[in-house]
């Protein structure tokens, strides 16, 4: 089958483009994705003239009356969206992508790192510059049995550690922002994760023998 020259000029010319066009990973991705699509299409063709007395797609026309059975819809692919967050939470998101023009779905996904590609689709990352959602809706600040600042899924006293940063030194720390720290700090947004580590950054023990 390998010696019909349509099939044999159609893949060189593909991978040629791949390897030679200066191009981001994800485009070349694309490109080797649609280059296994028609390639598929290619040699069920080859087959079916193969098994019906012909050739080469030379000796073996397609009638003029019956269309080549070429695909002239979208290609459909499944995405994941994987966001990282400041505090560590990692929120997955699937998509069916319809593409129509390859151009709009690279624009669309520029902003993203394509972090794996296999037969079932496509998968990016992308560092989001805030805090999860999780911890927007239930995450605490408070501080563990041996001082260790860090953030809970819920209060302190009986909760699970999301985040976990530095040990304080508990004896320095003001009577009210002690009792905050035991009680839980809520932390409903990006500002309130950066103010509260800024203030405890001060209190920290590895700050303290650093500049001692």
């Amino acid at each position: 089958m390998l010696k019909n020259g349509h099939t044999i000029a159609g893949s060189n010319f593909i991978l040629k483009a791949i390897g030679v066009i200066g191009m981001s990973v994800f485009r070349r991705a694309v490109l080797i994705i649609l280059f296994t699509s028609v390639m598929g299409f290619l040699l069920s063709n080859e087959n079916r003239e193969y098994a019906s007395g012909g050739n080469t797609l030379e000796t073996a026309a397609v009638p003029a009356e019956q269309p080549a059975d070429i695909p002239d819809g979208p290609l459909i692919m499944d995405i994941t969206l994987k966001r990282v967050y400041m505090d560590g939470e990692t929120s997955e998101e699937k998509v069916k992508e319809t593409i129509w023009a390859l151009e709009d779905f690279w624009a669309k996904y520029e902003s993203w790192q394509l972090v794996e590609m296999d037969e079932k689709g496509l998968i990016f990352k992308k560092d989001v510059s805030d805090i999860s959602p999780l911890l927007k809706m239930n995450g605490f600040f408070g501080i563990t049995e041996d001082g260790t600042l860090s953030i809970f899924n819920g209060r302190p006293e009986d909760a699970d550690i999301i985040q976990s940063f530095f040990q304080i030194d508990v004896e320095k720390l003001q009577g009210n922002k002690r009792l905050q720290l035991l009680e839980g700090i809520p932390v409903k947004s990006k500002e309130d994760y950066t103010e509260v580590l800024e203030t405890m950054k001060q209190y920290s023990i590895q700050e303290k023998q650093e500049k001692g």
